[in-house]
């Protein structure tokens, strides 16, 4: 240990935790280079994960030359004027290379995009690359590049398992700061379901850890070891939505638009990529994710329960609407207790718990893992009887108001006497200061195929409507709904 003079005491203590601290950082330096690990007998197969998971999250430093840096140059429609785009302007995010000669994104890094490049770590060489599939509910996007020189010594990376609670993590990607790439690590803290940012009301599996994460670490992947687990996504902006996107946003003049600076980070898991994948793999685009379409009722009050006869060990839902385009419709009846799904209990207020107890999802994200076409087993409380259904399964249907999607397709429009008719749509422009017009987005569902909620966007003004310009970005007209 080194010493060097120091004035007072208060500068000696101070000086002699310095000194332990490097220690200690030396000691646990070295540690990084044993060969070998020895666990305590006592620890279970959880704290085990976690002790080999501290152990070789050095192995990420061999992911870094998977994981690429994305340019994509966007302009995304005009709502109030369809028939037109808005500026052009560029944005980065973050991806890695999968098995297949696939890369890996979030939807939003490439939405409505004009052009999208990829840098490979190491490199300052941009190669064009093609948006082969985009999945708005699960905010993925897989890439393809047909150049040869790009795919030389790229090794893909493997997608993993759920990790478990405390696991550590590195989170690797092109953060806002800096060209070069970045790792920071964390822990997961927590395992549940979320509606993903513009992805209308699908709830999906969702990982929350402590690892920092800035705009332009999108599309990233967070890895265990040598292996992918999720990829990092998006923020919480307060207690009852996810927030904003964060790639990072650039006008042509180098100009840096910043959005939100999160403290709760999440990440997509793994389990939904892969779903993701083999939907584009069978199909050649994302089908979607499935859905019941039904809604329910928490059973949380005793006298309710006791009302439909449930025993005191039952929990479950009570179902009070079946939507006319659901097969479930054939078999379910409002007021059914759905009890289990697939052997799973359903909670009282619609919570399931997995398994592993680590892991608590919403009933409709349990049902959305499945794949389009598979059957699912269905126990329910019917006049104090319990009964079972197989139901296959349907992908979601979006709601009559859908969430703005990434399709890059400008919205169809109408025009009359100057009046501009466009359809609804999940869009800040269109639900600001209109609570009643936005559960729509959730709640009603089409009643046939084609059926759209449509307002008047704007208004072309001339002498035959200049008396009507207070309808614009209205339902309704003289008390008659457009």
């Amino acid at each position: 240990m080194s010493f060097w003079w120091v004035r007072g005491r208060t500068n000696l203590v101070r000086s002699m935790r310095t000194n332990r601290i490097f220690t200690g950082v030396l000691r646990d330096f070295a540690s990084l280079f044993s060969t070998s690990t020895v666990l305590p007998s006592s620890v279970n197969a959880a704290d085990e994960k976690t002790i080999n998971s501290v152990v070789t999250t050095t192995e990420s430093s061999s992911v870094l030359d998977s994981v690429v840096m994305i340019h994509t140059c966007s302009s995304k429609p005009n709502i109030c004027y369809p028939w037109q785009n808005m500026p052009q302007r560029k944005s980065s995010g973050s991806g890695f290379v999968v098995p297949g000669r696939k890369i890996i994104t979030n939807a939003h890094v490439v939405a409505d995009h004009i052009l999208v490049l990829v840098i490979k770590h190491g490199s300052r060489k941009k190669y064009k690359a093609e948006v082969k599939a985009m999945g708005r509910e699960c905010d993925l996007a897989i890439l393809e590049i047909e150049s040869e020189e790009f795919w030389e010594d790229m090794n893909p990376l493997e997608l993993g398992d759920m990790p478990f609670m405390t696991e550590s993590v590195v989170v690797v990607g092109y953060p806002i700061g800096g060209e070069s790439i970045s790792t920071t690590k964390g822990v997961v803290s927590r395992i549940g379901s979320k509606n993903y940012a513009q992805g209308g009301a699908t709830s999906l599996p969702v990982i929350q850890t402590d690892a920092a994460m800035n705009h332009g670490n999108s599309g990233g992947p967070v890895c265990i070891g040598n292996k992918v687990v999720g990829v990092a996504f998006q923020g919480l902006r307060d207690a009852n939505s996810i927030g904003d996107y964060d790639c990072n946003y650039q006008n042509f003049n180098g100009q840096l638009f910043m959005g939100l600076i999160t403290k709760f980070r999440h990440v997509i898991p793994a389990k939904v990529v892969k779903h993701f994948i083999t939907s584009v793999e069978k199909t050649g685009h994302c089908v979607g994710f499935c859905s019941l379409h039904l809604s329910y009722q928490h059973m949380l009050d005793a006298n309710t329960r006791n009302h439909f006869k449930m025993d005191p060990d039952m929990t479950g839902v009570l179902i009070y609407n079946i939507y006319e385009h659901s097969d479930a419709l054939n078999v379910l009846r409002k007021e059914d207790i759905i009890l289990e799904i697939d052997g799973v209990p359903i909670g009282n207020d619609g919570i399931v718990v997995l398994p592993n107890k680590e892991e608590n999802v919403t009933l409709g994200a349990l049902v959305s893992m499945k794949q389009s076409g598979e059957t699912i087993l269905v126990k329910v409380l019917r006049e104090a009887k319990t009964l079972e259904f197989s139901i296959t399964l349907t992908k979601l249907v979006q709601g009559l108001v859908p969430a703005v999607g990434f399709d890059n397709n400008n919205p169809s429009y109408y025009i009359f006497a100057g009046f501009v008719f466009v359809p609804y749509s999940y869009s800040k422009k269109h639900i600001k200061g209109s609570n009643g017009m936005l559960k729509h987005a959730y709640h009603n569902m089409p009643k046939k195929a084609g059926q759209q909620n449509v307002m008047i966007s704007e208004i072309l003004v001339d002498m035959i409507n200049v008396e009507h310009y207070m309808y614009k970005n209205s339902q309704t007209c003289s008390s008659t709904r457009v």
